[in-house]
């Protein structure tokens, strides 16, 4: 189907705005030939791709599946146009990370403090979002790599993980649970008590319940949230006992105790994922090399 690149370009720019106007003003054409595009783009391609009505547009069904495929390839192109601007040097361009909060805040700051002393004109942008949303980011080639916690089921077969940090996951208790202290609980005990943890979205909700899964238990948490931080909070005033990584715990943490268990859990680790079916920039090689 012989179909102009610029049909295609009107359409994402469209769809994600929603807004006929909008893309115009980012495309800097009239809004009527926006209209025409997209008319012309229905018409070759014999469908319906956006429901328009006098307050809003939205996609069709048909328009979702395309986004999902045009989406990828716009990003592609423009981090080809990104790298031959860049001519090879790191005196420009863009880095694209996706990484959770927790992994920004316990383990990435450094890295990005000593990336941006070394590289000052780089741009950074990172994207927040849980570890299996982020391997969708790296999958639409909306970041350059993602840095996840691992197991994760959001990684795909393209995609090339290199491990860079091993940790532990622990449970975390205030004086409210001294009965735990200095002693070891079984799984089945620990079930019993109110479980403060990271929602169904995230990687480490995913391992907690495989390992409750593992000894025939079912687990059902007191409190889900989307922040480790918050977790560590409310563990501190004794709402529950929090299942957290250990690096987001302090080294001297009087609040709180490690409750002990006599199956220890296997631990997991953290890498550094990139889809191999896309270009790799320069300062995202730098930025890996560091790591």
């Amino acid at each position: 189907m012989d179909i102009n690149y610029e049909l295609y370009k009107v359409f994402y720019h469209v769809a994600n705005t929603l807004s006929f106007s909008e893309a115009s003003k980012q495309l800097f054409i009239s809004q009527s030939a926006v209209s025409q595009s997209i008319k012309v783009l229905e018409k070759k391609l014999n469908q319906t791709l956006f429901l328009r009505s006098t307050k809003r547009v939205q996609l069709t069904p048909e328009g979702e599946i395309l986004l999902k495929h045009i989406e990828p390839a716009m990003n592609l192109i423009r981090q080809g146009e990104n790298q031959l601007l860049e001519a090879n040097t790191l005196n420009g361009g863009q880095l694209r990370i996706g990484a959770s909060d927790t992994i920004c805040r316990y383990y990435l700051i450094p890295y990005l403090k000593e990336f941006h002393r070394r590289y000052p004109n780089v741009h950074i942008k990172v994207t927040n979002q849980t570890s299996i949303a982020c391997a969708r980011l790296l999958e639409a080639g909306q970041v350059d790599f993602a840095i996840t916690n691992y197991p994760n089921s959001g990684l795909a077969g393209t995609q090339n993980v290199r491990i860079i940090h091993e940790f532990q996951d622990i449970f975390v208790a205030n004086e409210d649970f001294s009965d735990l202290k200095g002693r070891t609980v079984s799984l089945k005990e620990l079930k019993e008590y109110p479980i403060l943890m990271l929602d169904r979205k995230s990687t480490t909700s995913e391992f907690l319940h495989s390992m409750f899964q593992r000894h025939q238990l079912d687990l059902v948490p007191e409190i889900e949230l989307s922040s480790n931080d918050l977790l560590i909070d409310l563990a501190r005033i004794g709402l529950g006992i929090a299942f957290v990584p250990d690096y987001c715990i302090p080294t001297q943490e009087p609040g709180l105790f490690t409750v002990l268990l006599d199956e220890a859990l296997p631990a997991r680790q953290m890498v550094v994922a990139r889809n191999e079916a896309l270009p790799l920039s320069q300062a995202a090689r730098q930025f890996i090399g560091m790591l």
